[in-house]
C-alpha cells in the first residue's frame, strides 16, 4: 500500500528533513508527489517542497520516487512490452535558452525512418518560439491524439507523438507555482522521464549538465535498458558546435564520454547555423532535412538520430 503524506508527519515533517539536508527515502517522495498531483497541496506547500529539494539536492531515490508518482498520475499508452522494450524517446530538458531548430523532432522522424520504433513525448514551446508540439502542428500532424491513437501510430507508421499536458493533466497543480518562482526545478527532470509509453530506451537531452548523473541514476532504478543523457556545448542535445558530454547506460552498466562531431565526419557548426524560428520557419527547416538538404541543419540531426 502506498504512503501517504499523514502518515509521515505532513509537510512540516518533510520539509524539517529537507531543511536539515537529509535526504528521503523514495516512497516519502512519492507521497509528497502524489498529494501534489492530487491538488492537495497549497503554492505554499509546492513552492516549500520543490524549492527545499532543490536546495539540498536531489538523490537518484528521490526522483524515482517522484517519478513513480507522476507515472501514477499520468495517462498511459499501452505499449506491449515488447514494443516497450524496442522504443525509444527522444527528448531535452529545455530551459538552454538556444532557441535552436527541433533537433529531437527531426532525430526521431529520422530513427524512426531507420526501423526503430519510437514514442516521442513532449509539449509546446515554454522558453523558446517553439516546442516539438507546434512545430509538428505546423506540418499537419495531429498531436492530441487518445492513447490507442498513439499506439496505432508506433505500431503502423514507427512513431508516435504524446502530448504532455494530454497524457500529464495532473501538472496543472503545479503549473501556476513553478512559473510564479521561475527556476528550474525537479519538475524539469521528471518531464523528460515520464514517457507515457513507458519506453526502456531514451536519448535525454539536459541543459545543466549537473544533473546527468541523477537522471541517469533514477532511469536505471525504473528500469531502462539503454539510455543516453547528453549535454552538447550549451545546448540539451548532441552538438555540432563542438564535442558533447554522453553519460549511457548500456547492459546495466555506466559510461561517461565524449563525442566530437569531427571525429564522426561532420563539419563543426557555430551556433548562428541552429538557431531557429516561428512553428513555420522550424516546419521548414524540418521539410528541408528531410528532403535531404546537406547542411548545418542535416548534420546536427543526424548526430542525434
Amino acid at each position: 500500500m502506498t504512503t501517504t503524506i499523514d502518515e509521515l508527519g505532513g509537510w512540516p515533517a518533510l520539509l524539517t528533513e529537507l531543511l536539515d539536508r537529509r535526504d528521503l527515502p523514495a516512497s516519502h517522495a512519492r507521497a509528497a508527489m502524489a498529494t501534489i498531483l492530487r491538488g492537495d497541496a497549497t503554492p505554499a506547500q509546492l513552492i516549500g517542497f520543490i524549492v527545499a529539494l532543490k536546495a539540498k539536492g536531489e538523490t537518484p531515490e528521490e526522483i524515482s520516487g517522484l517519478l513513480d508518482a507522476v507515472l501514477d498520475a499520468a495517462t498511459i499508452v499501452p505499449l506491449p512490452d515488447e514494443l516497450r522494450d524496442r522504443a525509444i524517446d527522444i527528448v531535452g530538458t529545455g530551459g538552454d535558452r538556444s532557441h535552436s531548430i527541433n533537433v529531437s523532432t527531426m532525430a526521431a522522424i529520422v530513427t524512426a525512418g531507420a526501423g526503430v520504433p519510437v514514442c516521442k513525448h513532449g509539449a509546446r514551446a515554454a522558453s523558446s518560439q517553439c516546442g516539438t508540439a507546434d512545430v509538428l502542428e505546423a506540418l499537419g500532424v495531429a498531436v492530441e491524439l487518445p492513447p490507442e491513437g498513439v499506439l496505432r501510430c508506433v505500431e503502423t507508421a514507427g512513431i508516435g507523438f504524446c502530448l504532455a499536458p494530454r497524457y500529464h493533466p495532473a501538472f496543472r497543480f503545479a503549473a501556476p507555482s513553478r512559473r510564479e518562482i521561475g527556476i528550474p526545478t525537479v519538475f524539469n527532470l521528471l518531464g523528460p522521464m515520464a514517457n507515457p509509453g513507458r519506453v526502456r530506451r531514451q536519448l535525454i537531452g539536459v541543459a545543466n549538465p549537473g544533473v546527468a548523473e541523477r537522471m541517469l541514476a533514477s532511469l536505471r532504478l525504473h528500469g531502462s535498458h539503454r539510455a543516453w543523457v547528453v549535454h552538447g556545448n550549451g545546448l540539451d542535445e548532441l552538438t555540432t558546435t563542438g564535442p558533447s558530454t554522453v553519460l549511457a547506460l548500456e547492459d546495466d552498466m555506466v559510461r561517461h564520454f565524449t563525442v566530437d562531431p569531427m571525429e564522426l565526419g561532420l563539419a563543426p557548426a557555430i551556433m548562428d547555423e541552429l538557431v531557429g524560428g516561428t512553428p513555420d520557419v522550424n516546419a521548414e527547416v524540418v521539410r528541408q532535412v528531410l528532403a535531404g538538404r546537406h547542411g548545418a541543419h542535416r548534420n546536427i540531426v543526424v548526430l542525434n538520430a
